[in-house]
């Protein structure tokens, strides 16, 4: 039954952080190719159309398409699928699951547009204040951030807790 249930909830995580990307990148297309840059909340969100070639910040952008496709789509891929695998069979902690598919829901999802569209991951999003800014992102890019910071979190609190009761 454990099984069962970590299996539903990987998918869950997993459907909900694809479609919010997927949806948010079709809006972006849509309303934002071609379009002015739109300006909110005083500029602390700015949306943008960009697409990205590369990974992080445009990392590998400029590499040949075989170093591409290997570092960019092969490796991560088999990654996503060991960590799902993982996540939904072996891993019995839901908090752990649920940071670690929405980190592996978003890698996915721009895995999807790197396949599909010439390594082009479309990005809409700038956060910031003043000159302090985000790079252009997109929702997949916050699924893999919030996870991590998430799953960085609960590990320093767990770590701390086992310290305390092995004191």
């Amino acid at each position: 039954m454990k099984h069962k249930n970590h299996l539903i909830l990987t998918l869950l995580i997993l459907i909900i952080n694809i479609s919010l990307d997927r949806t948010t990148k079709l809006l972006a297309i849509r309303f934002l190719e071609g379009k002015d840059t739109i300006s909110l909340f005083y500029n602390t969100v700015i949306l943008k159309y960009a697409e990205n070639t590369g990974a992080f910040l445009s990392f590998g952008s400029s590499w040949p398409d075989i170093s591409k496709y290997i570092v960019l789509i092969i490796i991560p891929i088999l990654a996503c699928l060991v960590g799902l695998y993982y996540c939904a069979f072996k891993l019995a902690d839901k908090k752990l699951v649920v940071s670690i598919v929405s980190i592996i829901g978003g890698g996915l999802s721009n895995l999807a547009d790197r396949l599909f569209h010439n390594f082009s991951v479309v990005d809409f999003i700038n956060f910031g204040i003043g000159n302090l800014r985000t790079g252009i992102l997109n929702v997949a890019d916050m699924s893999v951030t919030f996870g991590m910071l998430f799953l960085i979190i609960y590990q320093l609190k767990e770590n701390k807790t086992k310290t305390k009761t092995q004191e």
